[in-house]
């Protein structure tokens, strides 16, 4: 019984931590964090002109995602830090609005020259977090870092996903819900298992937009709650050696760039 309560205790603490690193800007809106937004969210402003989708699931509603990309299938990514490659595999066949996000950001450039801005390995290794566009600035404060999302210079707007976990075994994802507030007791067909690639958002479940984590280990008690888009299949090493304030050089699609729809 200890060994257990122990467990929970330092669970309960990283996600508060993060929680709280993640409502600094505001409540925990656009800066998507695994530790900022439940486990990982984001300190992003709530702005009331972000684009969102409204909270329903696919069935109910089957157009409410054609205003966002989508990957139809796999893809693979490429992130270079400090020189050094980690290769994602890319799951559009469980997540495919999560994944066609990131996959469409990665061919945009918006990852290249952005800030691992949260790094959390003690009490436990957790997650590395990035991917908030204003990092790219060199001039920009640190304290903002966190604290962003995409802004579409169509919209002039936050790009604002919604979020989107596939139970095992179902056709199509659940969307806007995690499983508790869902009643799902299955487990997600993508899982946070260690090398696992997740959106970061804030307490909103629509809130994700472009900050995203690596699972330093095995994070159970993130499933359901976040959205799981890939996996890094080459470089954990380097992953496990990123430290806060390091950049992503360069992000690149090599693989699966057919597979990217285009928002309707």
């Amino acid at each position: 019984m200890r060994l257990k309560f122990s467990q929970f205790l330092v669970a309960f603490l990283l996600i508060g931590s993060l929680m709280l690193a993640g409502c600094n800007a505001q409540e925990v809106g656009s800066n998507s964090s695994p530790a900022s937004t439940t486990a990982v969210e984001t300190t992003t402003t709530t702005s009331a002109e972000a684009t969102s989708v409204s909270q329903t699931n696919s069935e109910s509603n089957p157009g409410m995602t054609n205003s966002l990309p989508r990957l139809e299938g796999k893809a693979t990514v490429v992130i270079t830090v400090k020189g050094a490659p980690i290769t994602v595999e890319v799951d559009g066949t469980n997540a495919p609005i999560t994944a066609g996000n990131f996959v469409d950001l990665v061919q945009k450039g918006v990852y290249d020259g952005t800030v691992f801005h949260r790094v959390v390995r003690q009490p436990q290794p957790f997650v590395v977090q990035g991917g908030d566009p204003q990092s790219k600035d060199p001039k920009s404060s640190p304290q903002l870092w966190g604290t962003g999302g995409y802004v579409d210079p169509k919209t002039n707007t936050e790009r604002r996903i919604p979020l989107e976990i596939k139970p095992k075994g179902e056709a199509t994802p659940i969307y806007s819900k995690t499983f508790e507030s869902a009643g799902i007791t299955k487990a997600p067909e993508l899982q946070h298992k260690q090398g696992a690639v997740a959106m970061a958002r804030s307490q909103q479940p629509d809130s994700a937009s472009s900050q995203f984590y690596f699972a330093l280990a095995d994070l159970g008690f993130l499933d359901g709650n976040y959205a799981v888009f890939g996996t890094v299949t080459q470089g954990f090493d380097v992953v496990n050696n990123i430290q806060q304030g390091d950049r992503i050089d360069s992000a690149k699609v090599t693989q699966g760039a057919e597979n990217l729809k285009a928002a309707q």
